[in-house]
């Protein structure tokens, strides 16, 4: 039973390879090889504290908040971070340029931030989007 279990496990996780491998080596290249879970030879925090010290998507993306926020310079409302396998994506509507670079680098400044994927725009652009 546990054989069948195992090859019907490792059937679905080969479909979905075969169905995502795109997805997967795009975030595979785009991060180096580091994101929890891509395919293609990656290595899951190469070089970063064990997997039991990091913490979930949803605490780091409140503790990127709490950093980018300590200052009170960038309203809480315009700014909106998420994270996803250590990536954290920053999106909003920012008042410059300066600012702009400012955020995304205490963004990056946060222990346990794989990456930062800046999706904020100047009030005269229209907002990027996730690619």
């Amino acid at each position: 039973m546990k054989k069948l279990l195992f090859g019907a496990a490792l059937a679905g996780a080969a479909a979905w390879l075969a169905k995502n491998k795109d997805t997967a080596k795009a975030y595979a290249d785009r991060y180096g090889g580091q994101l929890k879970g891509a395919a293609g030879g990656a290595t899951p925090g190469a070089g970063r504290e064990p997997a039991e010290d990091r913490l979930n998507d949803p605490a780091l993306a409140r503790k990127v908040e709490s950093e980018i926020f300590r200052e009170g310079d960038v309203p809480k409302g315009d700014i909106s971070v998420n994270a996803e396998y250590g990536v954290i994506y920053l999106r909003g509507q920012i008042s410059d340029p300066d600012g702009m670079e400012e955020l995304v680098k205490r963004a990056r400044a946060v222990d346990g931030v794989r990456a930062v994927e800046n999706l904020t725009h100047l009030p005269s652009e229209t907002a990027p989007s996730k690619q």
